[in-house]
């Protein structure tokens, strides 16, 4: 009996000696855990995913045809209500030739300008950088200054008869100094219909002859006849009073302009 006592003892010692080498003090936990952790290195993309970023980046956003862009010519448009007008519903001469082009184009235009008197023209350009300036004038002074009639005078002041003299040619010279170019549009004919404005055809014309002549004399200007747009007996070209362009008449100008400027850059 004695020794059956002396054997459970024995076991009972030796099954505690057994469970203390494997405890840990609690306090102790941590420090281990945190020796034997292995440090979590920083993911890494795969080599394949690598060159797939490199070889198939994101699309980039396309341009909105017509919307402004820094990267487009900037273009001011200077002159009378031959540009003016349409503006109220997007389509005047300017509005065109920024859907056109999408280029930076600054709109000007005053209905009623002139050279003499009146409402000022010349004051409508300022020199801001322009790579453009696109102007038309001249067709207020001779309707209101001399009735399309008597016109020799007012014509001569505009611009000589050489082209090199006058108001318009130092305005472009002016304008041309700054690195601008030019184009001088001229204004729209009625062939084969009567409107109010009739007799200052001839007068007109005369006009168109001495702005391509000045045009000449500098690469840089370009001078742009309107006289041809206007299919014979075609009353679409103008609005209502026959004098200024309807819509489709402004988008004829603004187109014919906005292909020089295209081919010009």
């Amino acid at each position: 009996m004695l020794r059956y006592c002396l054997l459970v003892v024995a076991l009972l010692l030796a099954a505690c000696v057994d469970s203390g080498t494997d405890r840990v003090p609690e306090g102790k936990v941590a420090v281990q855990a945190a020796q034997i952790s292995p440090k979590v290195a920083k993911p890494v993309a795969a080599p394949a995913a690598k060159q797939a970023a490199k070889s198939d980046p994101a699309p980039a956003a396309k341009p909105v045809a017509g919307a402004k862009t820094s990267a487009g010519p900037r273009i001011l448009v200077v002159g009378d209500s031959m540009f003016a007008v349409n503006r109220i519903a997007g389509a005047s001469v300017a509005d065109v030739i920024e859907q056109e082009l999408g280029a930076d184009v600054t709109d000007r235009a005053t209905i009623g300008a002139r050279y003499f008197l009146g409402i000022p023209l010349r004051p409508q350009y300022r020199d801001e950088g322009w790579d453009w300036v696109v102007i038309n004038g001249g067709g207020n002074d001779l309707l209101f200054g001399c009735g399309c009639g008597a016109c020799t005078r007012t014509l001569d002041r505009l611009v000589s008869k050489d082209g090199r003299g006058g108001i318009i040619p130092a305005f472009v010279a002016k304008i041309r100094k700054s690195g601008a170019k030019v184009v001088y549009a001229g204004y729209l004919r009625n062939p084969g219909v009567q409107t109010p404005i009739k007799g200052c055809g001839p007068a007109g014309n005369e006009l168109d002859r001495r702005l391509t002549l000045m045009a000449g004399f500098d690469r840089g200007v370009t001078f742009l006849p309107m006289s041809d747009l206007v299919p014979f007996g075609d009353r679409s070209y103008h609005g209502f009073d026959l004098i200024h362009p309807s819509v489709k008449g402004s988008r004829g100008i603004g187109k014919r302009i906005a292909a020089v400027i295209a081919k010009g850059k």
